[in-house]
C-alpha cells in the first residue's frame, strides 16, 4: 500500500504542481484550512537510517505511539516498513491494530502492558504485550497455556524509572524459565529515565543493572536505549534500540547541535491584518500592551490546533515567534482557541496580507524552539498537533 492510498487525492493547492507526484494530502482543503502541516516522511526515514547506521549491529526499531508522535501512525509505519524497519513499538492495542493494517510482517510490541481481559486480542493482531508486573505475567501465562499461542511477549525490567516493569530481583527469580522450550520471552527490555542528561549518574546505574539482568537471560534479545540513550554509547545499545522522538526531528542531544533532520513544517493562514494604537491591549486578559502603533497579523491557528497556549506573549514575558515574509516576528498576546496574533510592525507595509501563510514551525523556528518558548518539551509540541490542518505528506 502506498502513502497515497492512505489519504484523499492530492489537493493541487497544497503545493507546487511539480511537487504533486511527491506529496499526498489529507484533512480539509488547503484553501479552507486555518493551517497547513507538512510532514516529511522521507526525513523520518532518513533519521531512522542515520540512527540505524549509528547503532549497528543492533537492530533499530521505531517507536510510533501517540499517532506517530503526531505525524500519523499509518504513513509513518508504511514509510519505515518500506525502509526496512522490522519492529514497531506502540502504546496500546488500538495503535497496534492501526500499525498491523499497514505493516503485515512487522513485529509489534504494546508498551503499556497487558490490561485485564485483553489477552485474546494479541493473537488476533499478532502483537506482543510488554509484560510489566507479575500479575500481568500470570494472566498472560494462563492465556497462552490455555490457547497454545506462542506469539511471544517482552519482559520489562524496571532499572530506575519506577514506572512500569518488574524489579531486578523479580527478574532474577524468573530467569530459570528461559530454560524451558516455550518460555515465551522474545525481548528483555528496560527504559532509561535521564538519558537526555548525558552525565546523570542514573544512566550508568541503569546500564549496569540491566547488564546484570541480561546475563541471567542470555540468548534473549535485549533493548534499553531510547532516542537520547542511543547517544550514550554502545554500552546502552544492547541488541535493539528504540528511537522515538528523534525520528521526528526533535534534538536527542540537548545542549548540542541537532543531529536529526527536521520533519514538520507548520504554517498558519493570516485571516486579517490590522493596526492597534499605542497603549491598546491585544487578546484575552489584556495581557499584552502595544508599546507603539502596531500592525498585527491575526492567524487562524490556536491551542485547539495544538499550538500551545503557553506560547502566549505578555507584558511580563515574551512568547513564541513566527516567520512572516521571511522575517522572525513575535507573537502578541494570548494564544486563543482558534487564533493568534503576530506583531508584524517591523515588516514593510504590504509584506503580509490576508490569505498569506505565517510559519510557526519550520524555517528558523524548530520544534525545540517552540518547546523552549512554551516551557515544555518537543514531545508535547509534536503530540499536540491537531486534526484541523490540511496535512501534506512528503515521501521523497
Amino acid at each position: 500500500m502506498s502513502i497515497a492510498e492512505t489519504a484523499p487525492p492530492l489537493d493541487p493547492a497544497a503545493s507546487d504542481p511539480d511537487e504533486a507526484e511527491k506529496d499526498a494530502a489529507s484533512g480539509p482543503p488547503a484553501a479552507q484550512a486555518g493551517g497547513i502541516l507538512t510532514i516529511d516522511l522521507a526525513a523520518i526515514e532518513a533519521n531512522w537510517r542515520a540512527l540505524s547506521r549509528r547503532t549497528m549491529p543492533s537492530e533499530c526499531s521505531a517507536v510510533i505511539k501517540a499517532d506517530g508522535y503526531g505525524c500519523g501512525i499509518e504513513p509513518v509505519a508504511i514509510q519505515l516498513a518500506k525502509a526496512g524497519c522490522k519492529t514497531f513499538f506502540v502504546a496500546d492495542l488500538g495503535e497496534a491494530r492501526r500499525v498491523r493494517s499497514v505493516a503485515s510482517e512487522a513485529a509489534i510490541y504494546v508498551l503499556n502492558g497487558l490490561l485485564p481481559g485483553t489477552a485474546s486480542a494479541y493473537p488476533e493482531l499478532r502483537a506482543r504485550p510488554v509484560i510489566g508486573s507479575l500479575v500481568e505475567l500470570a494472566e498472560w501465562d494462563a492465556f497462552v497455556t490455555a490457547n497454545q499461542w506462542h506469539g511471544g511477549a517482552a519482559l520489562h525490567v524496571d532499572t530506575g524509572m519506577n514506572r512500569l516493569g518488574i524489579s531486578a530481583n523479580e527478574a532474577a527469580a524468573l530467569a530459570p524459565r528461559i530454560r524451558s522450550e516455550n518460555h515465551g520471552i522474545t525481548l528483555l527490555m528496560s527504559h532509561l529515565a535521564c538519558s537526555e542528561v548525558t552525565e546523570h549518574p542514573l544512566n550508568e546505574r541503569q546500564i549496569q543493572l540491566f547488564r546484570e539482568v541480561r546475563i541471567l537471560y542470555r540468548g534473549i534479545p535485549s533493548s534499553l536505549a531510547n532516542s537520547s540513550g542511543i547517544f550514550l554509547g554502545n554500552t546502552a545499545h544492547c541488541d535493539m534500540v528504540r528511537p522515538g522522538v528523534a525520528l521526528y526531528g526533535v534534538n536527542p542531544t540537548p545542549g548540542h547541535s541537532n543531529p536529526m533532520s527536521p520533519v514538520i513544517r507548520l504554517q498558519a493562514r493570516i485571516v486579517q491584518v490590522r493596526t492597534v494604537a499605542k497603549g491598546e491591549t491585544v487578546g484575552y486578559d489584556a495581557a499584552w500592551t502595544a508599546k507603539r502603533e502596531t500592525r498585527l497579523a491575526v492567524a487562524a491557528v490556536g491551542y485547539a490546533d495544538g499550538y500551545l497556549r503557553a506560547s502566549s506573549s505578555s507584558d511580563l514575558a515574551p512568547g513564541g515567534d513566527a516567520i512572516v515574509a521571511g522575517t522572525r516576528c513575535p507573537l502578541a498576546g494570548r494564544v486563543s482557541m482558534d487564533l493568534l496574533a503576530i506583531d508584524i510592525t517591523d515588516l514593510t507595509e504590504g509584506a503580509a496580507r490576508r490569505g498569506d501563510l505565517a510559519t510557526l514551525i519550520g524555517d528558523e523556528v524548530s520544534v525545540d524552539d517552540v518547546a523552549d518558548k512554551a516551557g515544555t518539551i518537543g514531545y508535547e509540541v509534536l503530540t499536540s498537533l491537531g486534526r484541523r490542518y490540511h496535512r501534506v505528506y512528503r515521501t521523497v
